[in-house]
């Protein structure tokens, strides 16, 4: 699929600006926070939104936003509390969703979120380059205080060709028919660096190719351009060509591979949903790739 026939995956602090002032007409424009930490980084995400956000934005929770039954970090909720959630936070499926973050990096969790509605057939979603940080850094306004929305009809359903399975990716060790990204650090993925996780050993999964999430983004927090991204690719010996899945610690950065393969022209990429958690506790030893310890039964 040729670039020009995808929604726009990424809008300017301007755009989102002046969308705010005057909403372009035929969708609503609706804002939302999706901002997440790993536990180890003593950061409230919810707190954090509520001391500053861009005017008009509703807080988006990963973790409440889930399958509360699996054992797993934030799995992708059913198709029907996921609109049941979003339709709370102001959501309707006339909504153009514009989605950021308020991490260090520019962009880390938003692509998630980004990737969540693509998954429940919502095409018209973008995330704001740069995040929050480029925002204010651009002297743009925000506000404090608790998100009110008013609900909205939102319908969703799942396009199960958008998620991988433990299975899959089982299958997938022998066959090879997918290409699977890492957007993990290279220590991390190469099994020199600690997971952050306790109990879960770094390394990677047999076959799997590593571009970490970080390498996406220019020093300033913003999205590298298509072609940088399309070299980046060709030299990882990733060819978008043919099938690609991405994975990565829980499921979250992972969904960077899959932004900068859309931003290439390539919409299809799926995401392994358990990521490296689920990987290596259901792995046996010879499933774990480590220059490290690996796993020890």
């Amino acid at each position: 699929m040729s670039q020009q026939f995808l929604y726009r995956a990424l809008v300017s602090a301007k755009w989102v600006a002046e969308a705010i002032k005057s909403p372009p007409s035929g969708l609503a424009v609706r804002l939302l926070d999706a901002s997440w930490y790993l536990p180890k980084m003593k950061r409230d995400p919810r707190r954090e939104f509520e001391g500053c956000h861009i005017p008009g934005a509703a807080f988006f929770d990963i973790d409440q936003c889930s399958d509360r039954t699996s054992p797993y970090d934030h799995m992708l909720p059913s198709a029907t509390d996921f609109v049941e959630y979003v339709g709370k936070l102001g959501v309707g499926s006339d909504s153009h969703v514009v989605v950021y973050d308020a991490s260090d990096q520019g962009l880390f969790s938003a692509p998630r979120v980004w990737w969540m509605f693509r998954v429940f057939g919502h095409d018209a979603v973008s995330l704001l380059d740069g995040g929050l940080k480029n925002w204010q850094r651009e002297g743009y306004a925000v506000s404090s205080g608790k998100s009110r929305a008013t609900p909205e009809e939102f319908h969703g359903s799942l396009d199960k060709s958008m998620v991988k399975t433990h299975d899959d990716i089982m299958e997938n060790v022998e066959s090879r028919c997918f290409q699977v990204v890492d957007a993990r650090s290279a220590g991390r993925f190469m099994g020199t660096e600690e997971e952050p996780r306790e109990g879960i050993e770094p390394g990677h999964i047999p076959g799997s190719l590593n571009i970490p999430f970080l390498d996406f983004l220019t020093t300033d927090g913003f999205e590298k351009s298509p072609e940088e991204i399309r070299n980046m690719f060709q030299e990882k010996k990733v060819d978008l060509s043919k099938p690609l899945v991405a994975t990565c610690g829980s499921g979250v950065t992972a969904c960077h591979v899959a932004l900068g393969a859309y931003l290439c022209g390539k919409p299809d990429v799926a995401i392994y949903d358990g990521a490296w958690v689920e990987w290596f506790m259901r792995a046996q030893p010879e499933d774990v790739v480590s220059e490290g310890k690996g796993k020890i039964l």
